[in-house]
């Protein structure tokens, strides 16, 4: 199906010739699925908040409670660098990161509800085991579990949504599971700001709530249809059928059936479909999908903010409560921005808002990390009319990538893959993502620490680089039907090369050239990273 290889071209051009209504049946299967995304935002916010308050840090980190209130000689960027404290955080995306190979096992062969049942049960039983801790070790092992749940549900999630959705809505649609994310992270944040006025228990209640979107979650899976490409994937016609009839609102699916039936058959002749994502072929969806788009949308710095914004803000000079409002509202900010982007994803396009945001996101970052230079570092105090400012500035950050580089980063990706290779896709897009999520997460407080405001500044190039990327290398995918989005590669300046000039195994003499230089990347990075832990 990749490139045009394994189906016929024109028998795949029939979306003219698809037909939907929206129903209820449909809004409930979104709806539902769509909560999956409540686990990943509820982590999100919770742990930012936790890790700033004093109970918790009295217990497991006295340290850094100590230095905190004694206000020892560091600069104010390094009151919170501590890498255990960033394990607590980080470890929970270092173990989704390994789940996701055996979500994309269950997702395929047992369907995409398997892997959002399997996720709900493993972010119960973290939560339990975190609000229960007495150690760090249990800390860790809780966040192992959580980890595991998020890995199953954010390669399930998007993957559902996707699939379930019309083309002409499926921007839309798939955006309800960053909403939800959104909506997860900001009810975080109003928990922390009550259960910190809770002693000494109060983060024990923010990290035990999360059993509360697991069981929703979980409930849900049980009442949800199976998505029409994954029943014809499993062989059950009839049922997929039925269920099509159901989400379009009308009899007449014979066209879009047909071509959920051929992109199955195709499917079925990949025996390895992560092999087959190095296929020459699928060249494009790997740079862009499984690598780039998830890798950019870490490294916009947004989530060092979600997680550590409580934190962040301490360390510029707000107050413990304080601090907890300011990133309140910078999340509330988020579910504005995830409601704009469903309106604006189907009419404008996902180039447009990648493209527009990270001109924004790149002003923002520079004017933050410049005005930090200025009026921010050793023992200064900053101005409070200036904090106000930083927060603005953070807000419209947060809007901008809330809109664009948050929601996009999880509905390009779920586009771009034939279905002969979007189980293992989509597990490689979750997998580069929590990859990149943990490393923010373990780095982002000893970068804070060490970079002061270049961090921001580093972000800005970043920013730039991604925007760039897009600009380049990224087709609109906007209303093209998801079984069809292959055909815009051979319309493109680069991908043509590579999906025309394929041989029957989708290989080329020059896999082995740019494979080799991929390697060779990696080797250098490793070995950079642990050049700069010596130093450090």
């Amino acid at each position: 199906m990749a490139g045009g290889a394994l189906t016929d071209e024109g028998a795949l051009k029939r979306a003219h010739l698809y037909e939907h209504r929206i129903t209820s049946y449909f809004i409930f299967a979104c709806i539902v699925g769509s909560m999956g995304g409540s686990l990943f935002g509820y982590d999100l916010g919770v742990s930012g908040g936790v890790t700033s308050m004093d109970d918790f840090l009295k217990e497991f980190f006295p340290g850094i409670y100590k230095r905190k209130q004694m206000h020892l000689n560091e600069t104010d960027y390094c009151k919170y660098d501590n890498q255990i404290l960033t394990l607590f955080t980080s470890s929970l995306y270092f173990a989704g990161l390994i789940s996701t190979f055996g979500a994309s096992y269950v997702t395929r062969i047992y369907g995409r509800r398997g892997s959002i049942l399997v996720g709900s049960v493993s972010f119960f039983l973290g939560g339990v085991i975190n609000a229960a801790a007495k150690n760090i070790l249990m800390l860790i092992l809780g966040r192992i579990f959580l980890g595991i749940g998020i890995g199953f549900g954010n390669q399930a999630v998007p993957l559902y949504l996707s699939e379930m959705a019309p083309a002409k809505i499926r921007g839309t649609v798939n955006q309800l599971f960053q909403l939800t994310t959104c909506i997860g992270i900001l009810v975080a944040n109003l928990i922390n700001y009550k259960t910190e006025q809770i002693h000494p228990w109060g983060w024990r209640l923010s990290l035990g709530l999360a059993t509360v979107p697991a069981i929703l979650m979980f409930l849900g899976g049980l009442v949800l249809p199976e998505t029409p490409n994954s029943l014809v994937e499993q062989g059950k016609l009839e049922e997929a059928k039925a269920v099509l009839i159901k989400v379009r609102g009308t009899n007449n699916i014979e066209a879009e059936f047909q071509d959920l039936v051929e992109a199955s058959e195709a499917a079925r002749a990949v025996k390895n479909p992560f092999r087959n994502l190095l296929a020459r072929r699928n060249r494009p969806q790997l740079v862009i999908g499984a690598i780039g788009i998830p890798a950019f949308q870490q490294l916009t710095g947004m989530n060092s903010i979600l997680f550590y914004a409580p934190v962040m803000f301490q360390s510029l000079g707000f107050g413990g409560s304080a601090s907890l409002i300011s990133s309140t509202i910078t999340n509330a900010a988020l579910v504005v921005a995830a409601i704009m982007s469903m309106y604006s994803a189907d009419k404008f396009g996902r180039r447009f808002l990648l493209l527009e945001a990270s001109v924004e996101m790149f002003c923002y970052m520079v004017v933050v990390g410049v005005t930090l230079a200025l009026k921010f570092g050793e023992g200064k105090e900053l101005p409070k009319s200036l904090g106000v400012i930083l927060v603005v500035l953070i807000c419209l950050f947060v809007l901008a990538y809330g809109r664009s580089w948050g929601p996009m980063g999880w509905l390009v990706p779920s586009e771009l893959f034939p279905l002969e290779t979007r189980s293992a896709g989509q597990s490689v897009v979750v997998c580069v993502n929590l990859f990149f999520t943990a490393l923010i997460a373990q780095c982002f407080l000893v970068s804070l620490c060490h970079l002061k405001y270049g961090i921001f500044l580093l972000f800005a190039g970043l920013i730039f680089g991604m925007g760039s990327f897009v600009y380049f290398l990224l087709p609109e995918t906007k209303q093209v039907p998801i079984e069809e989005v292959y055909l815009l590669w051979r319309q493109h300046w680069l991908w043509k090369k590579y999906v025309e000039d394929g041989n029957e195994n989708g290989q080329s003499v020059n896999d082995g050239y740019w494979l080799g230089g991929c390697r060779l990347i990696i080797r250098a990075t490793v070995a950079s990273v642990k050049g700069q832990r010596n130093d450090v």
